[in-house]
């Protein structure tokens, strides 16, 4: 059978929206070509670009995938069309897609925000082991219905501190020691609010269906031409480089993810989404059995290539999250409607004392 070329592998890490169903199909339960996709990952985290680095979802905007964007922009800024035109492919990219049905399932809150409906905030964060298979399996939010950035973050480098502060109103987060091996000062990178919203088309979802062979179960009332908005950042990151391209240290604060619903209630949104066609089964039982408070934030980590614990961080529940060969390890927790996050090329105690001493 013939394998997808290395081009089309890497693309599934950058523009998997170009990649055809069959390649993505294949690519999902061929182990040879799994194994190549991690090359690809490799190859990518080395290279310091922003889909490959353990990352704050871009419309996510989850603190990894904004730091690992943080240490590629620290190099120079990039032209405006090409730094919207990678945040248009991270909204539609396979992670990007897990966090939104993360978002919109993790569960309800009940405040209203104008003619929305708030049906998640974040106030802590909780790791989902996938695998990569699911990953590369998982449609994106567009085969379901209409997905589009509403507000570019417009990243971009900053000269100092104050500058970054002055830029997002957040607290720039101060490194009082700097671990061994860390030396010289950050390069800060700023972002603003990124909002994107998906509509619910339940004839794209039909096609979806149709396409792998299913049948679209009937959509509840209202669920067709609802919209769903999610929302996060500003943000801010400080980043000290090393020669060989990966950040040494990475310290980053983004306004936590919010959802918002055009009016569906978020029961009917839950059971409706989990029973579509194309969610992996096992990531669906384990969004399912997720805690449904609408304040937890699921953030799927690619099991064959990271492990998660948890850690206290000044009285807050963090988690750490470890690359299997040791080379990267990170912590993220949420303050006060904030996510902060500290990774590097470090051991877990020396980025559990970087996140304690923070001023």
């Amino acid at each position: 059978m013939r394998h997808p070329t290395d081009g089309t592998l890497r693309r599934l890490l950058d523009e998997p929206a170009g990649v055809p169903d069959d390649d993505r199909a294949h690519v999902a339960g061929c182990p040879e070509c799994l194994r190549g996709l991690a090359a690809a990952r490799a190859d990518a985290a080395a290279a310091g670009a922003a889909l490959s680095a353990p990352p704050a979802p871009d419309v996510d905007l989850a603190w990894r995938r904004f730091s690992a964007t943080a240490a590629a922009d620290a190099r120079g800024p990039a032209p405006a069309p090409a730094r919207a035109g990678r945040w248009r492919r991270a909204v539609r990219s396979p992670v990007a897609a897990a966090l939104g049905v993360a978002l919109v399932l993790g569960g309800a809150g009940a405040a209203a925000a104008g003619d929305w409906l708030q049906v998640f905030r974040t106030e802590e964060v909780a790791a989902v082991p996938v695998t990569t298979a699911d990953l590369v399996g998982l449609p994106d939010l567009s085969a379901y219905g209409d997905l589009r950035l509403v507000t570019d973050p417009d990243v971009r480098e900053v000269p100092d501190a104050a500058a970054a502060q002055a830029a997002t109103g957040l607290d720039v987060p101060q490194v009082a020691s700097l671990p061994a091996g860390v030396t010289g000062e950050p390069a800060y990178t700023v972002g603003g609010q990124a909002v994107a919203e998906f509509t619910f088309s339940a004839d794209r979802a039909a096609q979806a269906a149709a396409a792998a062979g299913e049948t679209l179960p009937p959509p509840p009332a209202g669920l067709d031409g609802s919209v769903f908005q999610l929302r996060a950042g500003p943000g801010v990151a400080a980043v000290w480089s090393e020669a060989r391209g990966v950040p040494a240290l990475v310290v980053a604060r983004v306004t936590a993810p919010t959802a918002y619903s055009s009016g569906v209630p978020f029961e009917t949104a839950r059971d409706y989404l989990l029973s579509l066609p194309g969610l992996p089964k096992e990531l669906a039982e384990q969004l399912r059995g997720f805690a449904g408070d609408g304040t937890t934030l699921p953030l799927p980590i690619p099991a064959e290539f990271a492990t998660s614990s948890t850690a206290d961080v000044g009285g807050h529940e963090a988690t750490v999250l470890a690359s299997r060969d040791g080379t990267m390890t990170g912590v993220v927790w949420v303050a006060d409607g904030v996510v902060t996050g500290v990774a590097g090329s470090l051991d877990e105690d020396e980025v559990l004392a970087v996140a304690r001493t923070l001023g």
